[in-house]
């Protein structure tokens, strides 16, 4: 194995005096330094050798690995150095001309909270999907095991654009895609825009985010999902920050339930932004229902999964103690230019 890996470093050198660009020089670090590149591949043969051999192949194959590591960082520089040189030989701009500055831009409230809980959500493995905002009743309804009679299928309850088209209600409808797109295992995470025929008040508006998770495994079970989304509470809001549960009912999910969070403005005690309970409620969870399994051509005897979904305008809310929904779409610059990256 040492004369693989010696085999593996000299390819890389003599591989990385060919890259005359970063695009060359990032494929290479993919093909060699990666999750699954040449040499995770073969440190992971390690497991099969015994404890005194695995001890020195492994001292070697880190040595290797920051070895290799070192000539894509002078690859780098040295790529870099080659760019400044010919940017020079091309000349540069008459810095006697007067130069504008274009007005510096401010990053929305909405947008922060977002790539905060993507970020935190990819950490943990998951993987962003996308699906369309005008959808089928289909995937929006029927296959999330909500029936025909229930109340948020009404007309005036949901912005239905022909037969059986409709803007989502929600991102569910994304869930159900990948599920019947893809096999389990399935860890995804779905930020996008939804529609309801809500009146615009301060905690309402007809059209607003939602950020849904959904895992599908062999054996899962209700801890995951509390381990899961304690983890990030923790993450979003602080490390003593702590989860509630309560039952609810949701038609998708089975046993489900509503979760809060410590207020992470007044951590317990009580104050406006938690109505003086200490708790502030923010996402509805469970187990993903059978029926939702089985309709998606997922076995539900060999497989289980939770879910769960949030609206974004709540959580931006309780981060910067944002009392009215509405003061995200007004566009008000004395409110945007507070969040300034």
């Amino acid at each position: 194995m040492k004369e693989q890996l010696s085999k593996i470093r000299d390819e890389a050198k003599n591989e990385l005096k060919k890259a005359l660009d970063s695009r060359i020089l990032e494929e290479l670090r993919v093909k060699y330094l990666g999750k699954k590149g040449v040499v995770k591949e073969v440190l992971g043969k390690l497991g099969e050798m015994s404890e005194d051999t695995r001890k020195e192949i492994g001292r070697f194959a880190n040595e290797i690995k920051d070895e290799i590591g070192k000539l894509f960082e002078e690859a780098s520089l040295s790529i870099e150095k080659s760019l400044k040189e010919a940017k020079l030989r091309s000349g540069v701009a008459d810095i006697s001309i007067p130069q504008s500055v274009p007005p510096m831009g401010f990053s929305h409230p909405l947008t922060l909270v977002t790539e905060k809980m993507v970020n935190i959500f990819k950490s943990m493995g998951y993987a962003v999907e996308d699906g369309p905002e005008l959808e089928e009743e289909y995937y929006n309804f029927d296959a999330l095991n909500i029936p025909p009679y229930h109340p948020a299928r009404d007309d005036h309850d949901s912005f239905y654009m022909g037969k059986g088209k409709l803007l989502r209600t929600h991102t569910s409808p994304v869930q159900i895609r990948t599920m019947k797109n893809k096999k389990p295992p399935l860890a995804i995470i779905v930020p996008g825009r939804c529609y309801r025929r809500d009146a615009s008040d301060a905690t309402h508006s007809p059209t607003f985010y939602q950020m849904e998770g959904l895992v599908v495994d062999k054996g899962l079970s209700f801890a995951d999902l509390k381990g899961t989304l304690l983890l990030w509470a923790k993450m979003m809001f602080g490390e003593k920050t702590n989860i509630r549960l309560r039952p609810d009912f949701f038609p998708f999910t089975e046993p489900s339930a509503e979760l809060a969070v410590t207020c992470p403005v007044c951590h317990g005690p009580g104050c406006g932004v938690c109505k003086h309970t200490g708790w502030v409620e923010l996402m509805g969870c469970g187990m993903v229902n059978p029926v939702v399994l089985e309709n998606c051509g997922i076995d539900s005897e060999v497989y289980s999964g939770f879910a769960f979904g949030m609206g974004i305008e709540r959580v931006a809310m309780v981060v910067y103690g944002i009392k009215d929904i509405r003061f995200f779409y007004e566009n008000d610059l004395r409110l945007l230019e507070q969040f300034v990256k």
